[in-house]
């Protein structure tokens, strides 16, 4: 083989292994900027997990940009060109979903841009490290914790319905996998339909738990999959003067979910701790551009905070799940 090709050939492949594996990653000398791809910055949850990531970046040196990708591929796809032509050091990306992810993996790895994904997951690409909550297991949770209450009202005959994440997600199909696990394992098996999100906002799951409540009225019991939304449905069951007949369990947690929890409105939630997953997503970022290797997954555990025990692990999810919004 001729000289200059054999060495092309083993750059090339250098590089290639580089890359794949996330183990040389040497901070870009122009810019000493971290950019974080969020779904929506009008979810709380992405408010927190952007909080916690900005913190990481400020500590190790670096200037932040939360860039909104209002749930759109196209935009998300867009903010990414954008961050990185102007030559940023690393991005943690939010997908819109999980489909939408590899085409800004392959951009930015292009560019030779470390990428950490956080939360939602990705269908394929390459990146440094993948921060998710153990969702399967929570919903799992939340399922018990809904079952045990339906049990203490005698309301196991009923049917529950799900207004769901995107199940295009694999956050999404996790919760929904790990609910009905515990629905089914709890001998409660009717299904009242279920409903996917697309706005993500309160109005939507408003008339989505109008819907489900006029065509099931025999309804004991609903799972909302995130926490904007969940008020929505609240605000429903109120509308339709159905207080008191069917119970609540939601995910992830707001400032007001705490009062929520200990009226019995909402009887439990899966918190996942969006603060400490935007730190560790940061971390892992610092970490690959100072030429480490961080580790390739990072499981963030949830919280399951229910009407029962939720007055105990407050001072916790205070600033692991609302960065320290509450007093």
């Amino acid at each position: 083989m001729n000289r200059r090709i054999l060495v092309s050939t083993m750059a090339a492949i250098a590089a290639t292994v580089g890359l794949g594996f996330g183990s040389v990653y040497p901070a870009r000398a122009d810019s000493k900027e971290i950019v974080y791809l969020t779904p929506g910055l009008d979810l709380p949850f992405w408010r927190y997990l952007s909080k916690g990531i900005e913190a990481a970046a400020k500590k190790g040196g670096y200037a932040y940009q939360a860039l909104d990708s209002h749930n759109s591929a196209d935009t998300q796809l867009k903010n990414a060109q954008d961050a990185i032509a102007r030559g940023v050091a690393g991005i943690a990306i939010s997908p819109t979903d999980s489909s939408t992810a590899p085409s800004v993996l392959a951009l930015a790895a292009r560019a030779h841009i470390p990428v950490v994904v956080a939360d939602i997951g990705t269908n394929s690409g390459e990146y440094v490290s993948f921060v998710i909550s153990d969702n399967k297991e929570g919903a799992h949770g939340v399922g018990q914790a809904l079952a045990e209450a339906l049990k203490e009202k005698g309301w196991t005959d009923g049917s529950v319905g799900l207004i769901t994440i995107s199940q295009a997600r694999k956050n999404g199909q996790a919760r929904t996998g790990g609910f009905r696990d515990a629905m089914k394992a709890a001998g409660i098996t009717k299904e009242a339909g279920l409903q996917q999100m697309q706005s993500y906002t309160a109005d939507e799951t408003f008339k989505f738990t109008q819907d489900m409540l006029t065509a099931n009225p025999d309804m004991r019991g609903m799972f909302i999959q995130t926490d904007q939304p969940t008020i929505g449905a609240l605000r429903a069951i109120k509308a339709g003067h159905r207080e008191g007949t069917l119970l609540v369990a939601a995910f992830d947690g707001i400032p007001d979910f705490v009062d929520l929890l200990k009226k019995g409105e909402i009887v439990a939630s899966g918190m996942q701790q969006p603060y400490l997953m935007g730190e560790k997503s940061g971390e892992s970022l610092l970490t690959a551009l100072s030429g480490g290797k961080p580790e390739k997954e990072i499981l963030v555990p949830i919280v399951v905070a229910t009407s029962k025990n939720i007055d105990q692990i407050l001072p916790t999810i205070k600033q692991t799940v609302f960065a320290n919004e509450l007093p």
